[in-house]
């Protein structure tokens, strides 16, 4: 190792994700300055650095410094100082003040800025407002500063450490040297691994009682990612065990402590003993007490006779009801609580538009929701009246506030109708309910064979099995619906069978299967099918009508892979250089398709949200994506790990939209994730075209696959009626 130090004379590069940095740095003795590359977590012009390395020559780049270590202090020489504040660092002084103040005050300006900022007024031109402006952003820099290095110094990359700073501000330093643990919990990004490992480095024994409750509870909340309320006993024992490399009999007492303080719960359920995160025991236990209350009860609306109410309906609404339709209609006029499911084709719509005509007449109020914003918009589209997302109509308040509204400020209205209920999980659910009024009337309307939620729990399938609920279950596909090959061939998925298909293809088919018998052969297919052959054919717009749906994100057909040479077949860079930044392995472009991954309660933008970036500022970067129903959310640096490119999505994330064109892969490089209700989900999403590409016995496969997965949780159970 060889030391150096000098002063930054030019920022060469400098990326917050990792702190890497490439600078020219003026040294003793060199009169042209040297480059010098190496992570730092800040870096500013006039800084003096101290540099641990070696010197290295690169191709086409010639003699380089490479670091170690680089540590930063603020510049003591004249020069340095007045070009350290001339880079806007400090608010108030830019390059002429920087100027004078140093002319006034020399080297010695830094510490009258800190102990004596009165005398800051005896330079021209600075009174009262610009001295307080250049003390307090000093403070502010200087505890930024302070706190970087300190997060630097645990590990801890540029990119996280601001996030990590804006969520704790002064005290971040001590949340960090006392409960590193609390970061996996509050910061997106920052998982258990990366706070374990700062617990590490801040001495934490491996066999702390902190650290195995952490690990616990890290454990059941990755539980609820996979769709688990809760873990058997010994599976999570098992699990922390795997992840901690933990003495057994230390977890056990680190277990019981936790159930002992009520960190965590456990229960015996059907002869399991499962453990549960408190706040997902508590909204089971308040979804179950609330629906068993409400079935209990009568129906309030207003006098109402079903036979003549249905025949006036059908009268206003040109729209005559089938059997099974009119007697899930009168259900719902009789209930205080139904759960209307079926498969695509079954007049779901038709019966909720005739419901809600019947009681506007009543003057009943409807209000309307749905998980996403692409599946309020189309409740709205269908049923004539304003439907909202669940958390804008429960206005949620970020900041540890919840949901503002809640058992002390309920909803108004009298009938909720909640649309796409298959999507909605146990906490969202607990919020919606509590949020509601006593003398509410509810409407659960959802697709059952759907995938479950992708939080924890299976709500609509758990509210089903119990019977505790009035259900009115739709399974005939009505004449019009039929005549859909998207929709006879979803029906036949469900139902475990192969979906014929034609050949040659009638010319208005809207399903089509193309043959290929390998994954390239797949991805090439893909391309050609997006970029030019469906907008040609049905006059579609390629970034707009037309979404790829995969099982997974990895793997040649996986999102990742797609998303990259879909970028570049759909938004290649243009001769003018189109805007374009890098950040967390991903480019952004102007014009690409994104997906919103997170609920951000800030931006007002919910996971599953689809847009388009629409302008790219690069310094400093800014990124504003136009999402589909007009919202506009602005995105710093830092929160690009938020987006996602959307040419191509998981069936996942596609829960609850439908558009007008998917692409489907299928292939035998996802045999993990071939399964029935995945691909019945996807099928669902297209409104006018339907297209699978790939080999025939990948989709025989999934079709026969009924997905054997379990999820842990305790709603099922609570639902059933009390023992007497």
């Amino acid at each position: 190792m060889e030391q150096l130090s000098g002063t930054v004379e030019r920022i060469t590069f400098h990326t917050e994700d990792t702190g890497y940095s490439v600078l020219k740095v003026k040294i003793r003795h060199r009169q042209e300055p040297v480059t010098v590359t190496g992570r730092v977590p800040l870096i500013h012009v006039g800084e003096v650095i101290a540099a641990d390395g070696q010197w290295i020559n690169v191709p086409d780049y010639g003699r380089q410094f490479q670091a170690e270590r680089i540590e930063t202090t603020a510049p003591s020489s004249r020069q340095g100082i007045e070009k350290y504040l001339a880079s806007g660092l400090i608010d108030g002084i830019g390059p002429v003040y920087a100027k004078k103040l140093v002319a006034k005050f020399g080297e010695d300006l830094f510490d009258v800025i800190e102990q004596n900022s009165a005398r800051l007024q005896e330079v021209p031109g600075v009174g009262k407002k610009r001295r307080l402006e250049i003390k307090s952003s000093w403070e502010k820099q200087k505890s930024v500063r302070d706190i970087m290095v300190f997060l630097h110094r645990h590990g801890i990359s540029t990119a996280k450490a601001v996030k990590i700073f804006q969520q704790y501000g002064p005290t971040a330093t001590t949340v960090v040297s006392e409960n590193p643990y609390q970061l996996a919990r509050d910061i997106h990004g920052i998982g258990f691994k990366t706070a374990d490992a700062i617990a590490q480095r801040t001495g934490l024994a491996p066999d702390s009682p902190a650290r195995l409750r952490a690990g616990l509870f890290h454990l059941l909340l990755a539980a609820g990612n996979d769709g688990h309320t809760a873990l058997p006993r010994a599976a999570l024992l098992s699990q922390a065990v795997d992840l901690l490399s933990a003495d057994p009999a230390a977890l056990e007492a680190a277990l019981e402590a936790a159930l002992h303080s009520q960190e965590l719960l456990q229960e015996s359920i059907q002869d399991t003993l499962l453990v549960f995160p408190p706040h997902l025991a508590r909204a089971e236990a308040d979804i179950a007490r609330r629906l068993r209350l409400w079935a209990s009860l009568p129906s309030s609306y207003p006098p109402i006779d079903p036979a003549k109410a249905l025949a006036w309906a059908q009268r206003h609404t040109h729209q005559e009801l089938a059997p099974s339709q009119a007697d899930a209609v009168r259900l719902a006029l009789a209930s205080r609580v139904l759960i209307i499911t079926g498969g695509p084709g079954v007049g779901k719509t038709t019966i909720l538009q005739t419901i809600l005509h019947i009681l506007a007449a009543k003057n009943v109020r409807p209000i309307l929701a749905a998980p996403t914003g692409r599946a309020a918009r189309r409740l709205s589209e269908s049923s004539g009246l304003e439907a909202k997302t669940i958390h804008r109509l429960l206005e949620f308040a970020p900041g540890g506030v919840g949901f503002k509204k809640n058992p002390s400020s309920p909803l108004e209205g009298d009938l909720f109708v909640l649309d796409e209920t298959s999507m909605v999980d146990v906490p969202l659910m607990a919020g919606f309910l509590r949020a509601l009024p006593d003398h509410a009337h509810l409407l659960l309307v959802g697709d059952v064979d759907q995938l479950p939620s992708v939080g924890p729990g299976s709500v609509l399938k758990d509210l089903i099995a119990s019977g505790s609920l009035p259900i009115a279950r739709l399974t005939e596909v009505f004449r019009q619906a039929a005549q859909s090959h998207i929709i006879q061939a979803a029906h036949a998925i469900n139902a475990g069978r192969l979906p014929s298909f034609p050949k040659p293809s009638p010319p208005h088919a809207d399903f089509h299967f193309i043959e290929r018998d390998s994954p390239e052969a797949i991805a090439d297919t893909i391309l050609h099918l997006a970029a030019q052959r469906i907008p040609q054919a049905f006059d579609l717009d390629p970034l707009r009508d037309i979404q790829i749906l995969c099982p997974m994100n990895r793997g040649l057909l996986g999102t990742a892979n797609l998303n990259t040479l879909l970028q570049n077949a759909l938004n290649p860079p243009s001769d003018y250089t189109k805007p374009e930044c890098e950040r967390y392995g991903l480019t952004f472009r102007l014009g690409d398709k994104v997906i919103q991954t997170r609920n951000n309660y800030e931006k007002d933008a919910f996971n599953g949200d689809i847009g388009r970036i629409s302008s790219i500022l690069p310094d400093p970067l800014e990124v504003v994506v136009d999402f589909d129903d007009g919202r506009q959310a602005h995105y710093q640096s830092g929160d690009l790990d938020e987006l996602r490119p959307a040419f191509a999505i998981t069936i996942h994330k596609s829960q609850g939209s439908e558009f007008p064109a998917i692409i489907i892969p299928v292939s035998t490089q996802h045999f993990l994730m071939l399964q029935r209700n995945l691909l019945y989900t996807a099928v669902t999403r297209a409104r006018r075209l339907a297209i699978l590409v790939g080999d025939p016995k990948a989709l025989a496969i999934a079709v026969r696959t009924a997905s054997a997965s379990q999820r842990w949780g305790g709603l099922l159970h609570r639902l059933a009626p009390p023992t007497p």
